[in-house]
């Protein structure tokens, strides 16, 4: 028959056995840094402290925001597999950027270095002016550019960027030219744009929440008028084939476990689904996605394919 401190030593090592599974399993088991490639102020930035307080709810973890601008992101996404992989470190991702950087320079990554766990919005291009500005619609816009060819400034959050992109289709569709002034980030861009040091800027509907009477909204790049913006036209509407914007979600280090990579999925996948967090951020102009971990390969395969055309135009330019 079993003694009593025989069986307490099986319980405890039992119990040491448990905890260690436990520890194994769980994710996350600690505060989890969430690293934003821009200046803070953006959209990047902005989701994230959405993100916070329901990671918190979700995972009983802090969700720390730190930033590390520079070159468009590619400082950082060029260090993300420097990272330990272990789910303790997730670091925010920008489409088109991850694609049209690697294929248009030398940025210290390529595409699939990056590891991608959850697409979870989209924000539509917006063509904004400062409300004292003399363009009161696209056309005016045209106009000017067509009489000062690169004359027009246009600021935008880095190059080869969905910004950059945007002022690239604008100008195939019109046969204008402009001159494109990249910028830190969405947030340097819209003090740029309001403190006169651009004449347009290639924003998102979340720049113009943001900005209110500030800022006017020229045209929008959606299939329908955005919502917020009812007085705004598509620029479909204007004859303008432009329907785009940018993708951000999370990535991880390529050493991340399967397991980890997915669990994170899920979790950003359950805040995504709160209904508090989805009327904040619609309210803001943003357009929830859901791509997750497991479709996360097919839905890079068409971004790909979608932005390589453009990429060759934008190379022909550097």
């Amino acid at each position: 028959m079993m003694g009593t401190t025989t069986r307490r030593l099986i319980g405890a090592a039992s119990l040491a056995l448990m905890g260690t599974a436990g520890t194994a399993l769980a994710y996350p088991d600690g505060p989890v840094t969430y690293v934003i490639p821009f200046n803070a102020g953006g959209e990047s930035d902005v989701t994230a402290r959405y993100q916070q307080a329901r990671f918190r709810d979700i995972t009983g973890q802090d969700m720390i925001v730190q930033y590390l601008p520079g070159a468009g992101g590619a400082q950082a996404w060029a260090g993300l597999n420097g990272i330990e992989g272990d789910g303790q470190t997730i670091m925010g991702t920008n489409l088109p950027h991850i694609v049209l950087q690697p294929m248009l320079q030398d940025p210290g990554y390529k595409t699939e270095d990056i590891t991608n766990v959850y697409m979870f919005h989209f924000t539509p291009d917006a063509l904004m002016v400062a409300n004292d500005s003399p363009f009161q619609t696209v056309q005016d816009v045209i106009d000017a550019a067509t009489a000062m060819p690169g004359g027009v400034t246009a600021g935008g959050s880095a190059t080869n960027s969905a910004n950059h992109v945007a002022n690239q289709i604008f100008m195939n569709e019109t046969g204008v030219e402009t001159t494109y002034i990249p910028y830190t980030g969405t947030g340097a861009t819209e003090t740029a744009l309001v403190g006169g040091e651009v004449d347009m800027l290639w924003g998102y509907t979340t720049v113009a929440v943001r900005q209110g009477d500030a800022t006017r909204v020229l045209a929008v790049a959606t299939e329908e008028r955005h919502p917020l913006f009812p007085d705004s036209p598509t620029f479909k509407e204007l004859g303008i084939e432009m329907v785009g914007g940018a993708y951000r979600g999370i990535g991880v280090p390529a050493s991340t476990p399967e397991e980890v990579r997915t669990q994170l999925s899920d979790i950003i996948g359950e805040i995504n689904a709160d209904p508090s967090f989805r009327e904040q951020m619609e309210n803001d102009g943003y357009a929830l996605i859901d791509v997750p971990y497991s479709e996360m390969d097919s839905f890079m395969a068409e971004r790909i394919e979608a932005y390589t055309l453009i990429a060759e135009q934008l190379q022909s330019q550097q």
